[in-house]
């Protein structure tokens, strides 16, 4: 028995796909600026932190890296109501892919800080520069230059990670194609053509970010 495919029945449907991208870009550049600078203080922290601090961030750290962000999500979602804290489910899937991608951030910044030459932030003190000058200027540069690459392909993975958020309703692309899916029950065709988007979601932000990264860091650093 051959199977009939009928793609057009669910490109038919294009409006709640444009809304779903456009919801997994929004909830993607949200996540990836916040998840970015969150990462970049919590590895401070880490490395030039008071011991109590360290410990809280390595907390942290280790807490988000080693559970599931579904269960990260719906601890957010369903969780937190409990305490009295109720979030929409847009908020509650920025705020655990911002969590999500912090820790993992974290340890990616870390790991450009503790390659720097320690000769570099020696030779900086000596000018007289202030700490968190020498930080910004001369440590925080060549250590994203360093890392950027790894750091790209976390943002991405974060990216695909949304399509978890679609399970408490947050309109992204895996939700609209799961609603599609149950309106005219092409299942497969559905999944192949969500599956195709966020192949070409995640060779259009790898680009982007290599771009970002030319311009405003490795950039910066020549600068």
């Amino acid at each position: 028995m051959l199977i009939q495919l009928d793609f057009f029945a669910v490109l038919s449907e294009w409006p709640l796909l444009v809304k779903g991208i456009a919801w997994t870009i929004g909830l993607t550049t949200i996540a990836a600026t916040l998840g970015v600078v969150l990462g970049i203080v919590c590895a401070w922290t880490r490395v030039y932190g008071a011991p109590f601090f360290k410990a809280v961030v390595g907390s942290y750290v280790e807490l988000i890296r080693n559970t599931p962000f579904i269960v990260q999500l719906f601890f957010i979602f369903f969780g937190l109501p409990a305490a009295g804290v109720r979030l929409s489910p847009e908020v509650a899937s920025i705020i655990a892919m911002v969590m999500n991608l912090g820790a993992y951030a974290t340890e990616i910044v870390r790991a450009g800080i503790e390659a720097t030459p320690r000769g570099q932030i020696m030779a900086a003190q000596s000018l007289g520069m202030r700490p968190l000058r020498v930080f910004v200027s001369i440590v925080l540069p060549p250590a994203l230059q360093t890392v950027w690459p790894a750091m790209v392909s976390q943002i991405i993975i974060v990216m695909l990670g949304s399509a978890v958020c679609g399970q408490i309703s947050t309109e992204e692309l895996s939700y609209a194609a799961n609603l599609i899916q149950s309106r005219n029950f092409r299942a497969f065709e559905s999944f192949i053509i969500a599956a195709l988007i966020y192949l070409g979601l995640a060779m259009v932000l790898r680009r982007v970010l290599q771009l970002v990264g030319k311009h405003l860091i490795f950039g910066h650093s020549r600068g």
